[in-house]
């Protein structure tokens, strides 16, 4: 416990397979090019044994304009098909920096109209006004602030876990 962060968590009391909770009203925002592409207070995460929380937004609440859908989609056994999108500000790209489940699996219906952002695509992504550091490797897109402890997958020699 810091100061700071008062309740730590770690990312390994996380379940598996993952769970969708709310993001209890923090302030989540992406920034790109100089321009805010996404705002809320609405957000859920997704936490998942090893992972830093992978924040989803309202759709509602992100500059859509600023987006383009991008080539490929992958699967998660867990919550379907991902489809991912390019962030455009003037000549800047931001190629694959969000992904969005349009028709998510059952279990993780939530993310249907939501987006999440790589944090290591953007120029910043806080939380209540923490800059977060993005989780290594360039697959996951989890958002490490001082209140989440690891180890956490994603860097070398991790693929294992």
């Amino acid at each position: 416990m810091t100061a700071s962060h008062p309740e730590l968590e770690s990312v390994w009391d996380y379940p598996r397979p993952p769970v969708v909770r709310a993001a209890r009203g923090r302030l989540i925002e992406v920034w790109f090019g100089g321009r805010l592409v996404a705002s809320t207070t609405r957000a859920v995460r997704v936490l998942e044994t090893s992972h830093p929380p992978v924040y989803y937004l309202p759709a509602a609440d992100v500059a859509t304009e600023l987006l383009t859908p991008a080539e490929g989609v992958s699967v998660c056994e867990w919550k379907g098909q991902a489809r991912y999108w390019d962030v455009r500000v003037g000549a800047r790209r931001a190629a694959h920096a969000a992904w969005s489940y349009p028709q998510p699996l059952p279990a993780y219906r939530e993310l249907s109209g939501r987006l999440a952002f790589y944090p290591g695509r953007v120029d910043r992504c806080t939380v209540d006004g923490e800059t977060v550091r993005a989780q290594e490797g360039d697959f996951y897109g989890g958002w490490i602030t001082g209140e989440i402890t690891g180890p956490y997958k994603g860097g070398p020699g991790t693929a294992g876990w």
